[in-house]
C-alpha cells in the first residue's frame, strides 16, 4: 500500500495580503473547542479532462485569494495569556500546507480498489493532527495526487476546530471557483463577535465524553482500532428500500437519513447487545440549503434515547424517534466547555454511536474547468470507540442516491456488513 502514492512534496501557501491587526485573533467558540480532537478528511476525484494542462502553480494560486477570506485557516493555535490559557487562533498568515504526490494507479483502478478497501484513500489525504507543538501545527493540508491516466484527486485534511464539514466543503468549493475565474467575496467577519446563550448550571451531556488529559497533543485516545467502511445506495435502491420498510407510502416528514440511521442503529444493537448505549448522537446542519463563508462549528448536536430494546424495535419507530425526539445539547456542551475555560479535553463523535447528516453538503458542486468531480466523500478521524456514521449525497449517472461512510471498531465492520447484506440487501 505504501507504494500506491509516492514522490510527495510539501510546500506552503499564504494569503495574498496580510490579515489586518483587528482580525488577528480568532476567538474559538465553546463548540469549536468541543471538536478540537476531531479532524475532517475529504477526497474528490477528477478525470483527466478536468485537469488537463493544469500544473501545481495553477492549483496553488487560488489559495492566495481564498485565504484572504478564510484567514483563520492560515493561522496557528495559541493559548490566551488571560485566565487559564484558553486556546485561540492567531491569524498570523503562517499558511496552509500543499502536498503534491503521484500514484502508481489509474483513476479507474483506484476507484475499483476502494470499493473493497476504503483505507486506500488514506494515502490521498495528508492525515495531520495538531501538536505536540501547537504553535507550529498547520490547521489545513490539501493534497493533489496525480494518477497514471492523467486524472487527479484533491484531498482535504481539515482541523474540526476551524468548523464543521459544511464549512470544510465550502472552503474547498470556493478554491475550485477561484480556479475557474470567480473572484472570492469580501473577507468574512471575525466570529469572535458572536455571543452564545449558556446555561447557568450545565448538567452532564450525553453527547460529550471527557478524555485525556491530552495536553498540547490533540489526539483522541481509543481502546480499539477503528476502521472506515463505505457503501453507496442508488436512488432506485433507496426507493425500493423505503417501500420495503414503510409499505407503499414512506412518510414525507422522515428523510432517508433517519431511515438509514435507524437501520444501522438496530443492526449495531444486534451486534453489541448489552454493550449498546441507551442513546445515540445526531449531528445535523443548522442552516439547511445554505453554505457558509465563516469558519465555525454551527452544526446541531442532539441526542435521541429509546426506552426499550432497540433490537426488537421497528425501524419506522426508530426513524420517527430520530426525526421528532432529538434533544438539542449545544447549550449543555457549551456550558461544560465554558465552565473549564476551554481546557476540557473531550470528544463528540463516538462518545455515543453518532450519526451525521451531510445530505445537504454541496460536495458535487465542485468542478474544475467546467467538469464536475466523479467521486467525493468525507470521513472523520479522532472518533471514539462507539463509532460514527456519515450519510452523504451520491450522484451517479444523474441518479441521486446516498453514500454511507462508517468509522467503527475494526472487529465490528465485517459483522455490520454481513447484517446489512442479509437483513436489508445493502452491500
Amino acid at each position: 500500500m505504501e507504494n500506491l502514492v509516492y514522490n510527495k512534496k510539501i510546500s506552503t501557501v499564504v494569503p495574498a495580503r496580510m490579515t489586518p491587526e483587528e482580525k488577528s485573533i480568532h476567538e474559538l467558540t465553546n463548540m469549536d473547542l468541543a471538536m478540537k480532537l476531531h479532524y475532517i478528511r475529504g477526497v474528490y476525484f477528477f478525470e483527466s479532462k478536468a485537469v488537463e494542462g493544469l500544473v501545481i502553480l495553477d492549483l496553488k494560486k487560488p489559495f492566495f485569494q481564498l485565504l484572504n477570506v478564510y484567514f483563520p485557516a492560515s493561522g496557528r493555535v495559541r493559548r490566551s495569556e488571560k485566565g487559564g490559557g484558553r486556546p485561540i487562533i492567531r491569524c498570523n498568515d503562517s499558511g496552509v500546507r500543499i502536498v503534491e504526490a503521484q500514484s502508481s494507479k489509474k483513476l479507474e483502478e483506484w476507484m475499483d480498489m476502494i470499493k473493497d478497501d476504503y483505507s486506500a484513500n488514506d494515502h490521498l489525504v495528508y492525515k495531520h493532527v495538531l501538536g505536540p507543538d501547537l504553535g507550529f501545527s498547520p490547521l489545513v493540508f490539501v493534497q493533489f495526487t496525480w494518477f497514471q491516466c492523467g486524472g487527479m484527486s484533491v484531498g482535504l485534511s481539515w482541523s474540526h476546530i476551524l468548523g464543521d464539514a459544511f464549512t470544510a466543503s465550502a472552503f474547498i468549493n470556493k478554491w475550485a471557483q477561484i480556479l475557474g475565474g470567480q473572484m472570492p467575496c469580501q473577507p468574512a467577519e471575525n466570529p469572535s463577535s458572536e455571543t452564545y446563550k449558556l446555561p447557568s448550571l450545565p448538567t452532564k451531556s450525553g453527547s460529550l465524553k471527557r478524555v485525556g488529559p491530552v495536553g498540547d497533543y490533540w489526539v483522541a485516545p481509543n481502546n480499539c482500532k477503528m476502521r472506515t467502511h463505505c457503501f453507496n445506495i442508488t436512488g432506485q435502491q433507496l426507493h425500493h428500500l423505503l417501500i420495503n420498510i414503510c409499505g407503499l407510502s414512506p412518510s414525507e416528514n422522515i428523510r432517508p437519513f433517519e431511515y438509514i440511521s435507524a437501520i444501522i442503529w438496530k443492526s449495531l444493537a444486534k451486534i453489541r447487545k448489552e454493550l449498546m448505549s441507551e442513546s445515540v448522537t445526531i449531528c445535523t446542519n443548522s442552516c439547511p440549503g445554505k453554505g457558509t463563508e465563516l469558519p465555525r462549528n454551527r452544526q446541531v448536536v442532539s441526542t435521541v434515547a429509546f426506552d426499550a430494546s432497540v433490537i426488537d424495535a421497528d425501524v419506522v419507530q426508530l426513524a420517527e424517534l430520530i426525526a421528532k425526539k432529538q434533544v438539542d445539547e449545544r447549550e449543555m456542551i457549551e456550558g461544560l466547555i465554558d465552565k473549564e475555560d476551554g481546557s476540557l479535553d473531550c470528544i463528540v463523535y463516538g462518545a455515543n454511536l453518532t450519526f451525521v447528516n451531510l445530505e445537504d453538503a454541496k460536495m458535487y458542486e465542485m468542478e474544475l474547468k467546467g467538469v464536475k468531480t466523479v467521486y467525493a466523500n468525507y470521513s472523520i478521524d479522532g472518533v471514539g470507540d462507539n463509532g460514527v456514521v456519515l450519510v452523504l449525497p451520491e450522484i451517479e449517472d444523474g441518479d441521486k442516491g446516498i453514500r454511507v461512510t462508517m468509522v467503527l471498531s475494526e472487529n465490528e465492520v465485517e459483522e455490520i456488513k454481513h447484517e446489512l447484506k442479509c437483513e436489508w440487501g445493502i452491500n
